[in-house]
C-alpha cells in the first residue's frame, strides 16, 4: 500500500491521506472545491458556487491521480456529495465537461451540510 500526496491538491485537514494506491487501484479521498493555495501553508479558500467547486474538486482529483500515476480516464467509480439536490444539474454539467466521453460508475448523494460550507465533495476510485 502506497500513500499518495501532492502539493498540487489541497492538503489533508485531518487524519487521512489524499489517496492510497493498493492492489492495482487508487482510492482518492473526498475533495472539496478549494482554490489552490497562493503560497505554501496558506489557508485554502472555497471556489464560489457549485460549478466552480466541482471544477476545483476535479482539478484536485486529477492532480492526486497524476501523482499516483493514474488519470481521470482511468477512473472506475465516482461518488459526488451535494447538500442540495437542486445543485445536481449544475454539478453534472461541469462533471460531464471534465470527464468527456469517459463514463465511470457514479453516485450523486444528496446529503446534509458539507464541511466548511462546501457545495460539492468528490471521491473516486481509479485504476493505478
Amino acid at each position: 500500500m502506497d500513500i499518495i500526496h501532492t502539493p498540487d491538491a489541497t492538503p489533508p485537514a485531518g487524519h487521512y491521506s489524499q489517496a492510497v494506491r493498493a492492489n492495482g487501484f487508487v482510492f482518492v479521498s473526498g475533495q472539496l472545491g478549494f482554490l489552490p493555495p497562493v503560497e505554501p501553508g496558506a489557508k485554502p479558500v472555497l471556489a464560489q458556487g457549485a460549478a466552480e467547486q466541482t471544477r476545483e474538486s476535479l482539478r484536485s482529483v486529477q492532480a492526486i491521480l497524476d501523482a499516483a500515476g493514474s488519470s481521470l480516464s482511468a477512473v472506475v467509480s465516482v461518488t459526488v456529495y451535494i447538500p442540495d439536490v437542486r445543485l445536481w444539474d449544475e454539478v453534472n454539467g461541469v462533471y460531464e465537461q471534465c470527464f468527456g466521453a469517459h463514463r465511470p460508475a457514479r453516485a450523486i448523494v444528496p446529503t446534509r451540510d458539507l464541511h466548511f460550507g462546501a457545495q460539492v465533495e468528490i471521491s473516486v476510485v481509479a485504476l493505478a
